[in-house]
């Protein structure tokens, strides 16, 4: 289906190649690029994709209107998997008009050689007249790109929020939420990733399904299917940004929305309420109650030491999140960082320093600034213990408030030097 409305049409495309997001993040589940079309008495494109899907793309959009021309090209996000394909509009429909924040001219001209006569530059509160309806601009700097911008459509009640309320992961039951169907029985508890028969699986064995309150047994729940990696999309893209996300959510918040439009994953009409929530709670850096241990191990027994505070803190009731980054990209890591309220972080002293691995996650998590997080430190060492108290370091400096002091043991794991009982003692008083 590519009809949203009569007025509105999306001529998005599913990537299931790529297989790293801006170079970075792993894509298991691939990702969507969505771009609309706006057919009115003027014709409105909304964004337009990554290159290499440009015969598809330009297909979908004849498809919707045929020989008319495109008036407007709304450029909401300059992100090239956004704004790649702008040159072959130009092109195509050389009559176009470009419209776009003040502070997206600089990369118009640096990417695609525009100028100033080539854009209609637009404000905060800003509208666009298409005939028997308009768009009004909403300025989001910082979510994520200073650009940024959002577009309303007034009379479908619809909002084209650029990248936010995104998520990785492929459209394949759909364009909209309520083309998902969840498939889980009353029992089934995807929450914790065990047990589950009912959606995916990643490389960790967890289950990318997560059943929304309210919503089983064949209701329409993309929010459920989709929350892991709209949380994993929101902490590696946007996470750093929660003042800005915050100051955007306050500034649509008059509006009644029915319908989102993001440029990544479904469409959200019916639970337009549960995505604007979380991307609420995420923003706050509010978290649930549970343990993310995130650790690296060069001979096994920092990874001992993760595995038995994992047990420990599961036999007490309490859900764990546990990352290997000797394996593992830190995308996960940095997802559940933002989603639980502790964070456990093993490392073996490294030439006097944090093991790499686990020193580039706490580089990723500090310039993300999240705040309010518990912390435990913990790892071996030969003959000089450093990483446990310079983990410290840095979780002081960014306002993470210190479980215990930490604990440093020397070379092999035993549970006399390292007692994980107590420190799952420790951490579920404190959940």
């Amino acid at each position: 289906m590519s009809k949203i409305s009569e007025r509105i049409r999306y001529i998005g495309v599913n990537d299931g190649e790529k297989s790293l997001f801006e170079g970075i993040w792993p894509l298991p589940f691939g990702i969507s690029y969505n771009s609309y079309i706006i057919v009115d008495k003027k014709i409105a494109l909304i964004d337009t994709i990554d290159e290499g899907f440009e015969r598809e793309y330009l297909e979908k959009i004849k498809e919707e209107i045929g020989s008319r021309a495109i008036d407007y090209l709304v450029v909401n996000h300059m992100e090239p998997d956004h704004s790649s394909l702008i040159s072959l509009i130009l092109d195509i429909y050389p009559g176009i008009l470009v419209v776009a924040d003040a502070k997206a001219l600089p990369m118009l001209k640096g990417y695609y050689g525009l100028g100033e006569d080539d854009v209609l530059v637009v404000r905060d509160g800003d509208k666009l007249n298409l005939g028997s309806c308009e768009l009004t601009f909403h300025m989001t700097p910082m979510v994520h790109w200073p650009e940024t911008m959002m577009t309303w459509l007034g009379a479908e009640k619809t909002l084209f929020s650029g990248d936010a309320f995104g998520t990785f992961g492929s459209l394949k039951d759909g364009i909209t939420d309520l083309e998902y169907r969840c498939g889980c029985g009353d029992d089934c508890d995807c929450d914790d990733g065990h047990g589950c028969d009912c959606q995916e699986f990643n490389e960790k064995g967890e289950c990318m399904h997560y059943c929304s309150e309210g919503f089983r047994n064949g209701e329409a729940d993309a929010f459920g299917m989709y929350r892991n990696e709209m949380i994993r999309y929101y902490s590696n893209i946007v996470g750093k940004y929660g003042g800005a996300v915050q100051t955007a959510l306050k500034k649509i918040s008059g509006l009644p929305i029915e319908r989102i439009c993001s440029t990544h994953g479904p469409i959200w009409e019916k639970q337009v309420p549960e995505v604007i929530g979380l991307y609420d709670r995420m923003s706050r850096y509010e978290a649930e109650p549970g343990v993310c241990i995130v650790y690296g191990s060069m001979y096994g027994n920092t990874a001992e030491a993760a595995r038995n505070l994992e047990r420990e803190l599961m036999a007490l009731g309490i859900p764990v999140a546990l990352h290997n980054l000797n394996v593992e990209n830190c995308s996960a890591a940095l997802r559940d960082v933002f989603r639980y309220s502790t964070l456990a972080v093993g490392s073996p002293t490294y030439n006097g320093a944090i093991f790499p691995p686990v020193e580039a996650f706490m580089h990723a998590l500090s310039s993300r600034m999240i705040k309010g997080r518990r912390f435990f430190a913990f790892g071996s060492y030969t003959w000089a213990a450093a990483s446990v108290r310079l983990l410290n370091e840095y979780a002081s400096t960014h306002g993470f408030s210190l479980l215990h002091p930490g604990i440093s043991f020397p070379q092999a794991y035993s549970p006399d030097k390292c007692n994980m009982k107590e420190i799952a003692r420790i951490i579920s008083g404190n959940i």
